[in-house]
């Protein structure tokens, strides 16, 4: 049975934010790195409006690094199914818009042979959280207090138990924390 994995970048004070973190060569290494053991990720609306909006178009930015153009890379070649409501279509390469509800399609993947299974939004990871999907956990705490935004699993409404199995700190402070359910 494949893994479900869940990654976010987030605050001292527990808020999730793409923009708000430090995204150096280090973090997108890291990334990219935890990217080579999936196949499949998993996108809401937002996320994926965002993260479209950039990495297909990475390499015609000159001011990319070597590490964002490997991360855009991978990223660009990882399957991605998308979750919405409101989107008619995804132009994304290697994008699929989901026919069935998260729960149904998420438990068909997890039977399927491949390579691990990641949670990229917010709202998919809350809602694979309530029904104790997600197997890892890799939180990346940045060393920045926002004082405002979304936090992790607003609307939890059940309590899960991790096992913290590994650490990491990066030069910029940024410190990894990677749990798996116990």
């Amino acid at each position: 049975m494949r893994k479900i994995i869940f990654s976010i970048n987030m605050t001292i004070d527990g808020f999730a934010d793409h923009t708000a973190g430090i995204a150096d060569d280090e973090l997108h290494d890291f990334f990219t790195d935890l990217l080579d053991s999936a196949d499949t990720v998993l996108l809401g609306r937002k996320t994926y409006e965002m993260m479209a909006s950039y990495w297909p178009f990475a390499d015609q930015n000159p001011e990319s690094t070597k590490s964002e153009l490997k991360f855009a890379e991978k990223y660009n070649s990882v399957s991605k199914l998308v979750f919405s409501k409101t989107l008619k279509e995804v132009k994304w390469s290697n994008s699929t818009l989901a026919k069935n509800n998260l729960i149904d399609e998420v438990l068909k993947l997890k039977n399927q042979n491949g390579k691990y299974i990641f949670a990229g939004s917010l709202s998919i990871a809350s809602a694979l959280a309530e029904k104790n999907l997600i197997d890892e956990y890799w939180l990346l705490i940045h060393p920045i207090v926002l004082g405002k935004g979304k936090p992790l699993f607003e609307d939890l409404q059940s309590r899960i138990d991790l096992k913290l199995v590994e650490t990491k700190t990066f030069k910029s402070g940024v410190v990894v924390l990677h749990y798996k359910k116990s």
